[in-house]
């Protein structure tokens, strides 16, 4: 669930960098392939989104073990780093109704799990501008 109160209370006018960490389902939830062809027929819909509001997908990569902390903690499959130029493109996107209508339910379909983590730059090597 969208937590817009908290998203709220951030600077709306301020970049944001979106850490994703997803495990999907064996099977999609709609029965169409697996958890990952569901979050790659999300991804194919939003990435769109994200650019058409001024943002880009920075990097994604398999989770591949936990190197630090309880090893029998949520086995994440995926992740990714997604810009956007402020929090206020973020939530545009997210509470659009062709989002909610077109991407989200094959998100939902096949992500068992999935948090999005808001951050603010102390420092990167990547540049924006």
């Amino acid at each position: 669930m969208l937590n817009i109160e908290g998203l709220e209370r951030l600077d709306r006018q301020a970049p944001v960098v979106m850490l994703n960490l997803m495990r999907f389902h064996d099977r999609s939830q709609d029965g169409n392939g697996s958890g990952w062809d569901a979050y790659l027929r999300y991804s194919a819909i939003t990435v769109p989104m994200i650019k058409a509001r001024g943002g880009t997908l920075l990097w994604t990569g398999e989770a591949e073990a936990v190197a630090l902390g309880p090893h029998d903690s949520s086995k994440w499959d995926f992740v990714a780093l997604v810009y956007y130029p402020t929090v206020a493109a973020f939530l545009d996107m997210m509470t659009s109704e062709s989002y909610e209508r077109e991407a989200d339910p094959h998100r939902v379909a096949g992500c068992a799990e999935h948090v999005i983590i808001a951050t603010r730059e102390a420092y990167s090597k990547f540049k924006m501008k």
